[in-house]
C-alpha cells in the first residue's frame, strides 16, 4: 500500500449493540445473546446477536420466538440506545486522533483516509493498532478492510469477522473478488441480484465482464455503476460532511395484532405523524412530499404518496396529509403495519409557503408581526429577532425506527 493512490479504511464493529452489553456487564461475554425490542409483542425481532448466539442459528431480523426455539439458553436485552450512541462517539472519537477524514455512515461504521498522513506508510500495522485500542479502551471488536477506494473497502471489511484486517487491492479482484456470488457484492440487494442473474450474471467477476449496455437498460444509470465498482473502480471520496445529507424522514409501526378498526388505524397514523413532525423540526427540515406505507395482513404492502401545497413540519399537516392517502387507498382489510415517510427535504430557512385560498388569513395576521421584526433586524443586524424558537425535544426512546439518522444529527454538534 505504499504507491500513490489512495488508502481507505473501512471500520466495522462487530455485533454493536451486543458488544456494547457485554461491554457494560461483563457477565454476558462469551454468551449467546441478543438485543431485540418488545419481546411480548409480535414486533420483538433480534436487531443483533452475538457469534455465540449465531452460531447456534440466530439471525439478524428473526423474530425472538423462533431464536428462543434455535437457543432456548439464549439472552435477550432491550435495546439502550443512549449506551450505544455513546459507545459509537468514543468510538469515532479514536478514529479522529488519526485523521479528520473520517466518515460515519452508521453508527457502527466508517470511513477513514489516511492517504494524506504519515500513517500511509504503515496502513496494515496503523489497522492493528486501531482494532487494539477499540478492544482495549473500549471492549469492543471490530473488522478493518484497507483498500484504494471506499467500496472495496467495504468489501475488505466483510471478509474476516471478528476482529479481522483485510486488506484488498486492485490486482487481486481476478482472485479474490470475482469468484463471489453477486448476492455478496455490496450496493446488491436481494431483487437488483434477481434482475442482473436475468442477464447471466452470477458473479461479481460476471458482473465486472458484464454488458454495460444491457445493465443501463435493465437497472438505469446505477447497471454501469456497479460494474465499475466490480471492477474497482470508485471514485467517491472520505466526506465527513456526507452523514448530514438525508433525504427523508420517516417511520413505521407494527401493530400487536392485525387491525381493520378506522379509530385504532387513526391513532397509530397519529403517534407516526407526531414522531415525524418531531424529527423533521429537530432536523430544521420540512417536507415536500408525503408517502404512507400499508402491510395487510397477508404481507401485500402498498405505498403511496402526494406532493404536498405548501412544505409540512407540523403534525397536524403531516396527519392530514396521510390520512387523505389512507383513505383514498385503504382496501378495509386487516393492517399489519403503517408508515409515514416525508420527502423531498428542503431546510427551514429556505422552505417558501404558497398563500393560496386556505392559508391566506393565517398569513395575514402574521404580516404586521413580520415586518416588524424585519425592520428591528434591519436596524440593529439580521436575526436579532425570529418568530418562535426552535426548541429541543427529548425523543422517545421507544417511538421511530431511523437512530441512525437521529446519531447523525448529534455527530453534526460534536
Amino acid at each position: 500500500m505504499a504507491g500513490k493512490g489512495r488508502i481507505i479504511f473501512h471500520i466495522d464493529m462487530n455485533s454493536f449493540y451486543a458488544s456494547v452489553e457485554m461491554a457494560y456487564d461483563p457477565s454476558l461475554r462469551g454468551k449467546p445473546i441478543a438485543v431485540a425490542g418488545n419481546v411480548k409483542e409480535r414486533k420483538g425481532i433480534i436487531v443483533t446477536c452475538s457469534y455465540e448466539a449465531r452460531a447456534r442459528g440466530v439471525k439478524t431480523t428473526m423474530p425472538v420466538w423462533r431464536a428462543k426455539r434455535l437457543c432456548p439458553e439464549l439472552i435477550v436485552v432491550p435495546p439502550n440506545f443512549d449506551r450505544y450512541r455513546s459507545s459509537s462517539k468514543e468510538m469515532f472519537s479514536i478514529l479522529r486522533e488519526y485523521t479528520d477524514l473520517v466518515e460515519p455512515v452508521s453508527i457502527d461504521e466508517g470511513y477513514m483516509d489516511i492517504t494524506d498522513t504519515p500513517h500511509r506508510h504503515r496502513a496494515y500495522e496503523t489497522a492493528e493498532d486501531i482494532q487494539a485500542r477499540l478492544q482495549k479502551e473500549l471492549l469492543l471488536p471490530s473488522s478493518i478492510g484497507i483498500a484504494p477506494n471506499k467500496f472495496l473497502a467495504k468489501m475488505a471489511s466483510d471478509m474476516k469477522k471478528p476482529l479481522g484486517i483485510t486488506i484488498l487491492r486492485k490486482r487481486e479482484l481476478p482472485d479474490v473478488l470475482w469468484p463471489l456470488p453477486i448476492e455478496e457484492m455490496h450496493g446488491i440487494g436481494t431483487k437488483t441480484a434477481e434482475k442482473i442473474k436475468t442477464l447471466g450474471i452470477k458473479t461479481i467477476g460476471d458482473l465486472a465482464k458484464g454488458d454495460e449496455h444491457a445493465l443501463k437498460t435493465l437497472l438505469g444509470i446505477n447497471g454501469p455503476r456497479l460494474k465499475d465498482k466490480a471492477n474497482g473502480i470508485h471514485p467517491a471520496e472520505v466526506n465527513p460532511e456526507r452523514i448530514y445529507e438525508f433525504k427523508s424522514v420517516g417511520n413505521s409501526s407494527t401493530l400487536s395484532h392485525d387491525s381493520a378498526d378506522w379509530d385504532e388505524l387513526t391513532g397509530v397514523f397519529d403517534r407516526l405523524a407526531l414522531s415525524v413532525s418531531e424529527r423533521l423540526q429537530r432536523k430544521e427540515v420540512m417536507a415536500c412530499r408525503l408517502f404512507i406505507m400499508i402491510r395487510y395482513a397477508d404481507w401485500k404492502t402498498v405505498t403511496r404518496s402526494m406532493t404536498l401545497s405548501n412544505p409540512a413540519d407540523q403534525k397536524k399537516d403531516i396527519m392530514e396529509a396521510a390520512m387523505e392517502l389512507f383513505d383514498k387507498h385503504w382496501n378495509q382489510n386487516p393492517v399489519r403495519l403503517l408508515g409515514i415517510t416525508g420527502t423531498e427535504l428542503v431546510e427551514k430557512q429556505q422552505a417558501y409557503k404558497q398563500l393560496d385560498l386556505f392559508s391566506f388569513k393565517e398569513d395575514a395576521k402574521d404580516e404586521p408581526i413580520f415586518q416588524m421584526m424585519n425592520e428591528l433586524n434591519e436596524k440593529y443586524g439580521q436575526n436579532l429577532i425570529r418568530k418562535g424558537a426552535v426548541i429541543k425535544k427529548e425523543v422517545s426512546k421507544t417511538r421511530g425506527t431511523s437512530f441512525n439518522r437521529d446519531f447523525f444529527q448529534d455527530e453534526k454538534k460534536r
